[in-house]
């Protein structure tokens, strides 16, 4: 297969009936390494919202347990791109993210606004520094997608196109990023577990190159000095140089899904899909958020 030919593929099928498999194609073949680098940036920036942040601090899944937490995240949101949303295995990982939701009070904006950062940063990202840029059908296809999954988690009023999806975001983070000291512990317990997954001595520089990756309303909101103009060039430019080089290889043959890197370590003899995730907190109910019926996800 060319370099392009997957893209040519992409751009004979349909990017409203065939979403998913365009959004596993792009994720598992054209950009594996990008997507996840964009979606845990954009996990991490839901930080900065105080009701998110707050309410993860409170729960200690990501300053305590942040390695599970990392991991069931990654395997339950990859359990569905892989299989799709008909699948067993992809209906058993909707139901755990909806009971694990339905155990705490979470507004349906917040909920809506996480599954903006889920379409908007992979595109932001991959545009910056892929190989080549999103394609405008794998850009619907990825609205498209999350759509889907915004309904089987009964989010109400979800953004029709990538262009919306966008819109509520920039909107969502101008209003409500700010200060919470739940939230920038919680920022720090997920910098130290990405620093974590390489050898120690390097902690100090990949802590300070993951800072010259975010934006600065992020940096504000977690109150984290900006690194210097000229780190910031460096480290961006170095990922810009990572895609070129990507561009040159040959293009990947075999698929890799997010279950299968090598940042998800805390099940080295397997798991089960309906194993993952949080459990209820006696006392602790009481989630706003509509939820379909059981049988539109079964």
């Amino acid at each position: 297969m060319k370099r392009f030919e997957r893209l040519g593929q992409i751009r004979r099928m349909d990017p409203y009936r065939d979403a998913s498999e365009i959004y596993r194609l792009a994720s598992a073949y054209e950009f594996p390494w990008d997507f996840t680098r964009a979606l845990e940036l954009a996990l991490y920036r839901t930080y900065a919202v105080p009701s998110i942040g707050r309410l993860l601090a409170e729960t200690a899944e990501l300053t305590d347990r942040s390695q599970k937490r990392y991991d069931d995240t990654v395997l339950l949101l990859d359990a569905v791109v892989e299989h799709g949303f008909g699948s067993e295995q992809g209906r058993t990982a909707i139901r755990r993210v909806n009971q694990m939701h339905r155990s705490y009070d979470i507004s349906n904006d917040d909920m809506r606004y996480v599954l903006c950062t889920f379409v908007v940063m992979p595109k932001r990202w991959i545009d910056a520094y892929g190989w080549r840029r999103l394609s405008r059908h794998e850009t619907i296809a990825c609205a498209v997608h999350y759509r889907t999954l915004g309904r089987h988690m009964g989010i109400r009023d979800i953004p029709e196109s990538y262009e919306e999806f966008e819109a509520c975001l920039d909107a969502y983070e101008a209003a409500h990023f700010a200060w919470d000291e739940g939230a920038r512990r919680v920022s720090d317990a997920t910098l130290d577990l990405m620093t974590s997954w390489y050898p120690r001595p390097l902690a100090p520089v990949l802590r300070t190159a993951t800072l010259a990756l975010l934006d600065d309303p992020l940096l504000r909101a977690f109150r984290y000095s900006p690194p210097s103009p000229a780190t910031r060039a460096l480290v961006r430019r170095a990922v810009r140089l990572r895609g070129r080089a990507v561009r040159l290889m040959p293009p990947r043959s075999a698929a890799h899904h997010a279950r299968q890197n090598w940042e998800v370590k805390g099940y080295p003899n397997g798991y089960r899909l309906e194993d993952l995730g949080t459990r209820p907190v006696p006392g602790v109910r009481g989630c706003p958020v509509r939820h379909v019926d059981a049988s539109a996800v079964e």
